[in-house]
């Protein structure tokens, strides 16, 4: 039997801080306790000092595999994740070819099974012509319906308002939506194209994709998945005007519209362009350094559910390409949580919310089995959080095979010390055992 009892941790669960102990057994959390014996061949770890928090849950990621692997694959990045306390990750479709059928779907997850250092799910990816595959997926296990309303590769930009109406109606499954108007976007890039060509000052991205443009195709996601009782995720809120249509006078677990925004989001504004340029180019854009304070009290006061990374890695000569031609996305899943726990240390949000919402509310709204919190007989995914141990992010320790992060420079004052991952410590303190692999998730519905 392998077990291993984690000594004398500052405990993050349910909304509390305490100092105790967790054995695991195996795969599982055996027990929670102030003060646990250990028996022999035991493996103990004395975590004195540091935090000790369920494994992050990561709602949103682009992995580029298969068929965009020169920027990532699911290996590198699953293994930068574990680094940065990521413990489970939800992958998006639209790769090459993009996962809209379920045959191309399950052949993510074979990938997955034989590469990924951490729990995996995957989603289904909808179209204007492919509803009847997507009703095919499989609830129990696999995470949700991914919908771009606007901002897609290929053919997976869904704008046709009668199949959209009929996939609301049709699927009980979670819907998860990229909300930009398309038209609006279309028409702001000819006109700012028309002035500089293709050498568009990066400052002006949020101008192009503007808070009209989130607003108008966010709300109208709403107004569909109230008219058809849909279940709606919706992803990487921008803007302060957004946050508003969303509710906190229900709990989590009775909200039928749920909302994420993101790391970069909340770390970075408008002011940061002059700086970091196409680097921090996403869709949607990063916006005013006022939308940035709306975005952190709507998450503090419960109307955003969830912080995700939306870690979407370019090459950096990708990125260095005049405004037209820079793809938008970064990578972020090594330091999402660093960063975040830096708003911890300034006293932005406590370490309590922040678990909240990124490890237990993950796990509340895709309903993913035994994940997300530490409790008795729950996975044995666990990240161990020294908040004194700094280090300062450099191309030298980004584990991304893009090589580059927008954190460049950034000097974080908290270091992830070691991840389990099913019991198995995957890593401690830079070291990983690479001969474990993370497990599909599963999900009670």
């Amino acid at each position: 039997m392998n077990t291993t009892l984690i000594q004398n941790a500052q405990i993050v669960n349910e909304n509390a801080v305490f100092t105790g102990d967790v054995l695991i057994e195996n795969n599982i959390i055996k027990q929670v306790s102030e003060k646990i014996n250990p028996t022999e061949n035991t493996k103990i770890i004395d975590a004195k000092g540091s935090y000790l928090i369920p494994g992050v849950i990561d709602d949103q990621v682009h992995f580029r595999e298969p068929g965009l692997t020169h920027k990532a694959n699911i290996a590198t990045e699953s293994k930068a994740a574990v680094a940065g306390g990521i413990t489970s990750f939800i992958e998006m479709p639209n790769t090459v070819p993009q996962a809209t059928t379920q045959e191309l779907l399950e052949d993510k997850f074979e990938i997955a099974s034989k590469t990924s250092y951490a729990n995996y799910s995957f989603m289904f990816g909808g179209t204007n012509n492919n509803l009847e595959e997507l009703l095919k997926t499989n609830p129990k296990n696999v995470a949700g319906i991914k919908l771009f309303l606007g901002s897609s590769t290929g053919n997976m930009l869904v704008d046709n308002e009668e199949v959209l109406e009929k996939i609301f109606s049709s699927t009980k499954m979670l819907i998860s939506v990229h909300c930009e108007d398309e038209a609006t976007i279309r028409k702001n890039t000819a006109h700012y194209k028309e002035i500089y060509g293709d050498d568009i000052p990066i400052e002006l991205h949020p101008v192009i994709r503007s808070e009209e443009a989130c607003y108008l195709s966010s709300s109208k996601a709403i107004e569909l998945a109230k008219k058809t009782g849909a279940r709606l995720h919706v992803f990487h809120l921008s803007t302060e005007k957004e946050t508003h249509l969303f509710r906190n006078d229900i709990p989590l677990e009775e909200k039928q519209i749920t909302a994420e925004v993101c790391v970069h989001h909340l770390w970075f504004s408008d002011e940061d362009y002059a700086k970091k340029g196409t680097h921090i180019k996403w869709n949607p854009a990063v916006k005013k350094a006022s939308d940035r304070a709306g975005l952190w009290k709507a998450l503090l006061d419960d109307r955003l559910d969830i912080i995700a990374t939306d870690h979407a890695p370019h090459t950096i000569e990708e990125k260095d390409n005049v405004y037209t031609k820079a793809p938008s996305g970064g990578p972020l899943v090594q330091h999402a949580l660093n960063a975040i726990l830096e708003k911890v240390k300034d006293g932005t949000i406590s370490i309590e919310k922040a678990v909240e919402k990124m490890c237990h509310n993950p796990a509340k709204i895709f309903k993913i089995e035994k994940r997300g919190f530490i409790r008795e007989g729950y996975f044995a995914d666990l990240v161990i959080v020294d908040p004194n141990k700094s280090y300062t992010v450099s191309k030298e320790n980004v584990l991304y095979k893009c090589g580059w992060s927008p954190f460049e420079g950034t000097a974080f004052s908290s270091s992830i010390t070691h991840t389990f991952i099913n019991g198995n410590l995957i890593f401690d303190n830079g070291y990983f055992n690479e001969t474990i692999k993370g497990e599909r998730l599963l999900f009670n519905r």
